[in-house]
């Protein structure tokens, strides 16, 4: 694996005990088959924690029970979204109230409202944290009014963080998909969020826009204190800014560790080059490989 690329190796993670995401022998199954197989993990508040693995690991299905898509049928998992929230049980709760707890995120295919400006998309999810509900805006009360005009203050600014203030008024469909991408985070920290998580944000972007992804996603981690759980297949762009990584195969944690550390275990090696550990322990160890292409060839 190889880090080379614009950005620089991520600053060593923050000293934190304060766990956000607590997953312990989570087993998922459908039918016959295991989507995950007894995976524990921690996620500790203000790290970027990156998931990474081959086609099949298992790494959406992770995503997806933390945010309530799917309930494990073994484990646990608790999620203390905010600073000062105690550990609440993810199971068997709604994505939305999961949301509301303080887990935002976003997706592999981009789900913006394509008919709406790039504005409004990141209203909706400021708005869904707002106390006005239809009725009061059908009658068009004071406090609707007055949350309203924060709403659109608040979407600007968020607009303008992203880079995207002179898209403001533009159909999210029309833009271009780097700027899609940053859009969806955009609405994502709408919702006010302790943790956000990231599915493969960098699919389908150029070099020079997973430059700027991984250069905002630095600056929402460090600037607005946010922890950031991510799944991505450039290898480049994990080593740059994640401070950990759990690499999955076949349903199951192979390994864990520091971007240097994950780089050379023959295990990690073998299960994206399809060889043997042992085989792979010798190569991993006196070069560096770029996984980018094999993560794209063996995808999740």
């Amino acid at each position: 694996m190889t880090t080379a690329g614009t950005l620089q190796p991520t600053e060593q993670p923050p000293q934190s005990d304060d766990v956000v995401f607590d997953v312990s022998h989570v087993t998922l199954k459908f039918g016959g088959v295991t989507s995950l197989n007894d995976i524990s993990l921690q996620m500790y508040r203000g790290e970027i924690l990156a998931v990474i693995g081959p086609n099949g690991a298992g790494k959406t299905s992770l995503f997806n029970s933390l945010t309530g898509v799917y309930t494990p049928q073994e484990g646990s998992i608790t999620l203390s979204g905010r600073p000062g929230d105690a550990p609440v049980s993810v199971l068997g709760k709604k994505t939305h109230i999961i949301n509301h707890l303080g887990a935002a995120r976003t997706f592999q295919n981009i789900r913006l409202f394509p008919a709406l400006t790039a504005l409004e998309n990141v209203q909706v999810g400021i708005e869904s944290r707002q106390k006005s509900g239809p009725l009061s805006a059908m009658l068009g009360m004071p406090w609707q009014r007055r949350e309203q005009r924060e709403a659109i203050a608040a979407a600007y600014r968020l607009m303008d963080d992203v880079g995207l203030a002179h898209r403001a008024n533009e159909l999210a469909g029309s833009l271009p998909y780097g700027e899609q991408r940053r859009l969806e985070i955009a609405r994502a920290l709408g919702t006010n969020p302790g943790v956000l998580l990231l599915d493969e944000p960098a699919a389908g972007t150029n070099p020079a826009e997973k430059r700027d992804l991984g250069q905002l996603i630095r600056r929402v981690n460090t600037e607005r204190e946010i922890g950031v759980l991510l799944i991505e297949h450039d290898m480049k762009l994990v080593m740059s800014i994640a401070h950990r990584i759990v690499v999955l195969n076949f349903g199951g944690k192979i390994a864990e560790g520091s971007p240097a550390e994950i780089q050379h275990d023959p295990t990690v090696v073998a299960a994206y080059l399809g060889t043997p550990p042992d085989e792979a322990a010798e190569p991993a160890a006196d070069t560096d490989t770029d996984t980018e292409g094999t993560a794209g060839a063996h995808g999740r």
